[in-house]
């Protein structure tokens, strides 16, 4: 219903969890990325970089033999980005012996990187993700799809500064410059049942359409949980995978929170600036730009990226900074019926829009009102590139931030439970001395992606979280 890609989970929760045995299968589609220019040329990006180099080479020889060395280098840093995003963030003001021996074998992971790669890693962090891309590439199409990875989700625009650190993150843990396209067979609700199946087999009791309206407290230790029903839940320790805000400004009552805390809480920056759009299609669209791979999708069984150019994609931001949605907006979009035919009836399809940039507040009337406008918005750009797919819509769905706030419990419509910046990642995801996933209250603890490292589905988060609650328990 929202996400259409996965990810990708960890390689080691999969395992852990056997997810496998409990029915999770993993489609993971190949060309990766399909990006469509207004000129009616076109990329094609895949898993293997010697063949993305080859579809570069189309519009840039000399792009494409950067493009080997480009993900080459993107993978080495991605080895110690990938250990950081494995650990608990350290205590800031009072560490451990294990946060500074943590410390240390980072800081020793990023020395073997090598003076070159190590200082590449230190300035591309907060530099803007269209001034990291342009220092390797010189043509647009490639630049705009690379650099789109580093705004996805987010209230940035490509130069924004610090969208670097997001691009890497997001290359490290998806192993891929250009993200990922990996999908559970059957859709992404076919991760959740695993999930499930693999809980109820551990023990636990998983119940649904129970929804919790507050968090009990009492002398600053959690005592459970009290359900819209009226039905209360006593717990000696609480999960929760709520955004920060949801959970310690409308689900705890705040005299159990010191006002300091709350104070930094309500500054915390959740504001989203992201839609959804669902159509389900008579048939395949046909796209310019994919010769002999377009009438049976197998070109785009990927992701489709539209978003030409940088400029086009910083317009798309600009409008959305000052209250309106973009009436060019960037697109990130998937028909997962091409790859896994289950989804829809023979020869129908299924595709998943992302649009951005929408933001949560407008500045002219609301988002009630403006729901079919923004549909009509992502339509018609998607047929400049498709101009039959207007012809092929059996029904559309359009979900709004307001929409991802009220039915979907995302604070603000923020996918990702709070902005991916600079001062909201590692030791200050979600607050400066609360980024450990415990919270001050006793035996209450965060794991969602409001908390490190917090760049997609990848289960990161969780698992980090998981092993602090355990070594609580134990002690």
């Amino acid at each position: 219903m929202l996400a259409h890609t996965g990810g990708p989970l960890r390689p080691d929760i999969v395992r852990d969890l056997q997810l496998d045995r409990h029915g999770l299968r993993l489609v993971a589609p190949n060309p990766l990325v399909f990006a469509p220019s207004p000129d009616g040329s076109a990329l094609l990006l895949h898993n293997d970089p010697a063949r993305s180099a080859q579809e570069i080479a189309r519009l840039s020889r000399a792009d494409a033999e950067r493009y080997v060395e480009f993900q080459r280098v993107l993978g080495h840093l991605g080895g110690v980005l990938r250990r950081l995003m494995a650990e608990t963030p350290p205590a800031i003001e009072n560490p451990s012996a294990g946060d500074l021996w943590n410390l240390l074998k980072t800081a020793r992971g990023i020395r073997r990187l090598g003076k070159k790669d190590m200082l590449r890693l230190l300035r591309w962090s907060p530099m803007p993700a269209a001034d990291l891309v342009a220092e390797w590439f010189d043509t647009e199409l490639l630049q705009a799809t690379l650099a789109a990875r580093a705004i996805h989700g987010t209230s940035f625009g490509p130069i924004s500064p610090g969208t670097g650190i997001v691009f890497l993150l997001r290359a490290a843990a998806e192993g891929h410059p250009a993200g990922t396209a990996v999908f559970p067979q059957g859709g992404i609700g076919a991760l959740t049942q695993a999930l499930a199946a693999a809980a109820r087999q551990a023990g636990a009791e998983v119940r649904t359409g129970a929804e919790v309206v507050r968090i009990l407290v009492k002398n600053g230790t959690v005592t459970g949980v009290a359900l819209a029903s009226g039905e209360e839940i006593a717990a000696k320790s609480i999960v929760s995978n709520a955004d920060p805000p949801r959970t310690f400004l409308r689900l705890i009552d705040p005299v159990h929170l010191q006002p300091s805390f709350l104070l930094r809480m309500q500054n915390y920056r959740c504001q989203g600036s992201v839609a959804k759009v669902n159509l389900a299609l008579a048939g395949l669209p046909s796209f310019a730009g994919l010769p002999g791979l377009g009438a049976d999708g197998r070109g785009f069984a990927g992701r489709i990226h539209v978003g030409p150019t940088i400029e086009y994609l910083e317009r798309a931001h600009d409008e959305a900074k000052y209250g309106d949605f973009s009436r060019q907006p960037y697109l990130d979009v998937l028909i997962p019926s091409v790859a896994d035919p289950s989804l829809a009836p023979a020869g129908q399809h299924v595709m998943s829009v992302h649009v951005q940039f929408a933001p949560f507040r407008l500045k002219d009337g609301d988002w009630n009102a403006q729901r079919e406008a923004l549909g009509d918005t992502v339509v018609k750009t998607l047929a400049a590139y498709a101009p039959d797919l207007p012809g092929l819509i059996l029904h559309r769905q359009v979900i709004t931030p307001l929409d991802l706030e009220q039915t979907y419990g995302l604070t603000g419509g923020h996918i990702f439970h709070g902005e991916l910046s600079l001062d909201q990642l590692f030791a200050t995801r979600p607050l400066l001395g609360w980024a450990r996933y415990r919270t001050p209250i006793r035996g209450l603890y965060l794991c969602g992606s409001g908390t490190h490292p917090g760049v997609g589905l990848t289960g990161a988060s969780g698992a980090n979280a998981a092993r602090e609650i355990l070594r609580d328990l134990r002690a």
